[in-house]
Order: C-alpha cells, then sequence, then structure tokens
C-alpha cells in the first residue's frame, strides 16, 4: 500500500534530508501514487517544513522547484494510496498537528479514527482532511504534550490504535530525530554511516546502505544520526535481526527499458535461475531457505493449504497440480481473505503454504495468524526478507527474483511458481515418494527452463505487433486446462490490471457449460494448448474447444508447445514456446500473455507501471 521513508542525518543542516526523501519516495512509488508528500526538521527556520501534492510524485518534484524547501536534519516522506478519504492535497501525507510542529505520515487503516476524532473534537482538536491519518497526528501531538519525549508519546499512541499501521513523525523539539511504530505492517531500518533510514521496504534506501534492521510486530523505533533504538510499545527494550540486502540500487531501475514491466519480463530466466540456486546440500538433498519444522511432522502432513491473493493465488493453483502429483497429498488453494472467515479445517497436520510476494499481503498474513491458532504448520513463499510473513511462519522459501517494482507481478509468479516446485521435489524427497534420481531428473528440468524463458521473451515481438493490432479490443477471453488453467486466470488478470478492458480466464471444459455464449464473431480467444508430448488426450480435447470456437467466429490466439502441427490450422495467430514437460509449461504459456497485456496496455497510451486504482503490496486487509 503506502511507502513511507524516514532520514536522520548529521547535525549540520544540508540538502541531503530532501534529496534521501524524494529518492526513497521514486522508489517506493510502486505501492501507491495517489499523492505524495514529505516534512523536514528545519532548526531556526520554523521547526517543520512540509510539501505535498495530490497525484503522482513528479507533481510533488515540480511543487518543491516553484517553492524550495529549507535545509534540514531529518526528514519523512510518503507516497499515497488513498484508503480513508479520496486523492486530494489535503488528505495527502504528511499530517501536521502541534501547531504545525509536528509531522506523522502512516501506512495502514486505523479502524477506530471515528471514535479517536471525536474524542480529539471534543478536546478541542479541529480537522483539515478526511483521514485517519491526521487523527492519529492530531492523538499522537496530545500525548507528546503529557510526555514530552517523542518516543514516549509514539508508544502511548500506537496503543490506542485498532487496525493496521507503520507510523513516522518528526516533532521541531526533536530536530535530529525521527520516530516509527509498526503494527501488522512493514517497515526497516537502514544503518548508515553517519546517517540511519527507515523505510516501508529496503528499496527506499538501499542506494545508501546495504546495512538492515527487521523490526518485530508492535515495537517502536527510534533513530538519529548514529543510534538506533527499539522498544516494544510498553517501552521495554528490544533487539531487530540484522540482515544485509543483497541487490543494489541498480537493481531497482529500469536498465533501458522502457518500463520496470518490461524490464522484470526480461528479469524473468534470472529469477527463475536465483530461485534454483544453492538448493542441494552436500549430499544432493534439497534444502530449504530456514525450515523450522521437524521431518518427522512434515513426513505426517495429510493435507496441504495454500493461501494467497491474485497473482500468488494462480501461482498456488499451479503448484496443486505439482504437489498432489509428486507428493500424493491433497492440496487446497484458498483466497486467504476468505480462509479464516469460513471455519477451515485446519490442524496439526496440516500444511498451510502461504505465498506472498512482498511477505507484507495482509489477508495472507491474518490467515497465517489464523492456521498457526489452529495448530497447523506454516511455510512461506516469499521475496522480500525482513518482512512480516516469514517471520510469522515455520519455515521460509524465498524466491531471491530481486525487487519486482511493477505493480502487475511478472516475475514474482514465475518464482513462486518455481518455489512452489522446489517444494514438493522436497517433501516428495522427505516422504519416499520419489527416489532422489528422479527428483534429480526433475531439477535438472527445472534448471534448463530459465534457458527456454529467455526464448520465449526472445520471439516477443511477434506478440508485440498482435497486441497493437488488437488496441481496439474491448474484451478478450481465455481458455486453458489443467495446470493451462490457472495461467489463463493469470492472462486474464493481467489484461485487466494495465488495459482497463474486460478479460476473464475459463477451464476449456467449461466452455459448453455456459461461457460458449460470449462467442461471436471476431471476438478474441486465447487458448493454452496443453503439450501434446504429455497427456495426449486433454491436448485432442483442447484442440476440439479451439474448433468450436473458430465456428462460432472466434479470432483463435494459441499458446503452443514447439512442433505442435495439429494446432496449425485452427488458429488465427499462434505463439510458439518451448517442449517443456507438462507440469512446467505454465514457466513459459504465461510470458506471451504477459508481454501481450503490456504492450496492449501501451498501444492504449496506460501506464504500465503504475496502473489506476492498484498498487504493489496490499497492507489492509
Amino acid at each position: 500500500m503506502c511507502g513511507i521513508v524516514g532520514y536522520a542525518g548529521p547535525s549540520e543542516a544540508s540538502g541531503r534530508p530532501l534529496d534521501v526523501a524524494l529518492d526513497g519516495l521514486r522508489r517506493l512509488e510502486y505501492r501507491g501514487y495517489d499523492s505524495a508528500g514529505v516534512a523536514l526538521v528545519t532548526p531556526g527556520q520554523g521547526g517543520v517544513a512540509s510539501a505535498k501534492k495530490s497525484g503522482k510524485l513528479a507533481n510533488l518534484v515540480e511543487e518543491i522547484a516553484a517553492h524550495p524547501l529549507p535545509d534540514a536534519t531529518a526528514s519523512i516522506g510518503h507516497t499515497r494510496w488513498a484508503t480513508h478519504g479520496g486523492p486530494s492535497d489535503a488528505n495527502a501525507h504528511p499530517h501536521l498537528a502541534d501547531d504545525g510542529r509536528l509531522a506523522v505520515i502512516h501506512n495502514g487503516i486505523v479502524e477506530n479514527f471515528a471514535t479517536l476524532r471525536a474524542e480529539l473534537a471534543a478536546d478541542g482538536a479541529t480537522f483539515l482532511s478526511e483521514t485517519d491519518t491526521e487523527v492519529t497526528a492530531q492523538l499522537l501531538a496530545r500525548e507528546y504534550r503529557a510526555a514530552g519525549d517523542l518516543t514516549a508519546a509514539m508508544a502511548a499512541t500506537a496503543r490506542r490504535l485498532t487496525g493496521t499501521f507503520t507510523l513516522l513523525a518528526v516533532h521541531a523539539d526533536a530536530p535530529g530525530t525521527v520516530v516509527g511504530a509498526r503494527h501488522d505492517s512493514p517497515l526497516v531500518v537502514g544503518i548508515g554511516e553517519g546517517e540511519n533510514f527507515l523505510g516501508s521496504d529496503v528499496a527506499a534506501f538501499v542506494a545508501h546502505t546495504s546495512e538492515a534492521l527487521e523490526l518485530a510486530q508492535d515495537q517502536v523505533v527510534t533513530i538519529t544520526a548514529t543510534s538506533v533504538d527499539v522498544t516494544d510499545f510498553d517501552g521495554t527494550p528490544a533487539e531487530g535481526k540484522r540482515f544485509t540486502v543483497t541487490w543494489d540500487a541498480a537493481a531497482a531501475e529500469k536498465g533501458g527499458f522502457g518500463s520496470f514491466m518490461d524490464k522484470e519480463i526480461h528479469d524473468q530466466p534470472q529469477a527463475v535461475a536465483d530461485t534454483l540456486l544453492g538448493r542441494s546440500d552436500a549430499q544432493g538433498r534439497l534444502v530449504l531457505d530456514e525450515v523450522r519444522i521437524e521431518e518427522s511432522v512434515l513426513r505426517a502432513v495429510d493435507k496441504i493449504i495454500v493461501v494467497a491473493c491474485g497473482t500468488a493465488a494462480y501461482a498456488g493453483h499451479v503448484a496443486k497440480y505439482a504437489i498432489e502429483h509428486w507428493c500424493r497429498v491433497p492440496v487446497e488453494v484458498e483466497l486467504a481473505h476468505e480462509f479464516r472467515y469460513r471455519d477451515p479445517i485446519v490442524d496439526e497436520r496440516t500444511l498451510v503454504v502461504a505465498i506472498s510476494q512482498s511477505g507484507e499481503t495482509m489477508d495472507t498474513l491474518m490467515a497465517v495468524r489464523h492456521a498457526r491458532e489452529q495448530g497447523a504448520k506454516v511455510l512461506s513463499i516469499v521475496n522480500t526478507h525482513g518482512s512480516s510473513i516469514p517471520r510469522e511462519s515455520d519455515a521460509v522459501l524465498y524466491t531471491h527474483a530481486g525487487p519486482e517494482i511493477a505493480v502487475a507481478s511478472t516475475k514474482a509468479f514465475l518464482s513462486q511458481i518455481t518455489a512452489a516446485y522446489l517444494l514438493g521435489l522436497y517433501l516428495a524427497q522427505l516422504r519416499g515418494n520419489k527416489f532422489p534420481d528422479e527428483v534429480g531428473v526433475l531439477l535438472d528440468e527445472l534448471r534448463d527452463m530459465p534457458r527456454k524463458v529467455r526464448t520465449v521473451i526472445e520471439r516477443g515481438e511477434y506478440v508485440r505487433a498482435t497486441a497493437r493490432s488488437m488496441a481496439e479490443s474491448d474484451k478478450v477471453l481465455f481458455l486453458g486446462r489443467h495446470v493451462g488453467y490457472p495461467v489463463a486466470m493469470e492472462g486474464a488478470l493481467k489484461l485487466k490490471e494495465l488495459a482497463y478492458i474486460h478479460a476473464e480466464g475459463f477451464a476449456a471444459g467449461e466452455l459448453k457449460h455456459g461461457p460458449i455464449a460470449l462467442i461471436d464473431s471476431g471476438q478474441p480467444v486465447f487458448v493454452v494448448v496443453p503439450s501434446p508430448h504429455g497427456r495426449d488426450q486433454l491436448h485432442s480435447k483442447v484442440v476440439s474447444n479451439i474448433q468450436e470456437i473458430r465456428a462460432r467466429g472466434a479470432r483463435t490466439l494459441v499458446i503452443a508447445e514447439d512442433g505442435d502441427d495439429e494446432v496449425r490450422a485452427y488458429a488465427d495467430e499462434i505463439f510458439w514456446v518451448p517442449r517443456a514437460p507438462s507440469l512446467m509449461q505454465p514457466l513459459l504459456a504465461v510470458v506471451p500473455l504477459q508481454i501481450f497485456a503490456m504492450a496492449l496496455a501501451g498501444a492504449k497510451g496506460l501506464d504500465v507501471d503504475q496502473p489506476r486504482n492498484l498498487a504493489k503490496s496490499v497492507t489492509v486487509e
């Protein structure tokens, strides 16, 4: 959701706090772009200076260029995905209180804001916005007047709040200090040389330091240029966990591509390769990143439930086919936001697999907590070190895909599928479902997938040209069977996210049960064709589906394996992918759909990196 950054630097006033804040916001804009703002602590010049503008970060930069801000010793910055109150200058962060001497930014939702607002209004507070954040700022100001200490006031404020929040605050009375608090929302610390940083994730400060500190749930952090102090909400001293960021700022740049999404599509071969890297011990057996689950417990698992949202949920659907096939354990895939509200049957023999790129998806985090309360073990598949979901899981398998900035997920999807395959093979190895040599053959096939993904990307110009020719399309359908079904759903999601047109993915077998009524002359339909070398019966059935919809006037856009001559006669367009084992075909078949959605959105003049109404990480439930 929202992106936040904080900076505390040397005592001599300078322009660096503003530069750090704007640089951090530029790297965090994928988390929200409804408005942006900064606040600077400016000793000797009124205490706190701020600027904020609705719209994208460029609007704020223009505002500051027209009305320069003074030098400072500390800063906070915010890029917003609107929740309480629409995108406007008034609702943008930071929000000021205490006669303009206190500034607050916030990621999350304060659920008891109405009660607090009424309480504060009765106490004489006035409000200039519709946001829950301004309520929090006024509450913090009152607590500060009572305590005389910003850290103590932050802890007292956090104890009053219900919901999800990360808060950062600065005050004119503490010119070199930034105080933060987190509850069910991400916050990490960057450890610098004579300066320290705060951010929603490490992208906020990775250009300045690679040393970071994880914060746990319900903690307050106070940074100055030379210190980082952590307590819990009751004021008890605590410690974070140090880690090193393994990618640099260049990894978050476009690298010569026209968009982050284009770059990240091209990153996919490396993302798959890096997810596979270092997964064997000295005996050649598969290992996970951090396993805190006894092998005897994993052997006793009699049900696996995958919890995820959006693209990650479709990766989970692909995982279901592979894990059931290799391990002979039933697998359910649940949308995380539905999971805990339907009273699921979960016990100590259930393994819950939580999939999230950011590791902060609130729906998924709540599902993880519910599963553990019911006695289940939880293994998470995430991309972001130091995030909440792996910290609250019993085991974690990191995808090592590097930063994904574009809001529409691409390389996260492929790396999540790859990690899920590793999990399936690990469990098959552990439970004796596969002999070591069988696992080795499958691993070798997986290790060859980056080369094949690269081949699909190299063939992308034909996909782009086709997309450009379809810029006026207003609905597109997608069909698939077996592992091609979740690929079809993911292809439809990408088109909805980026091109804002109606798109829907169907199981091809459902076609005659209703969806075929949607087919009329010229209707574009993507069909993901199973490998003719795998499940031959499914291949022939999907080819029959192509004939059925073409007979009714559909424009058929077919994703097929190299050498599949049977589909040629029934396809208006064919996007060829290399031959691969059936279960691994999603790693290839989804790539043309990603490229198509990106190119169609581009042809319509839309921003593929920042689609409307969306943000990269959904940190409220």
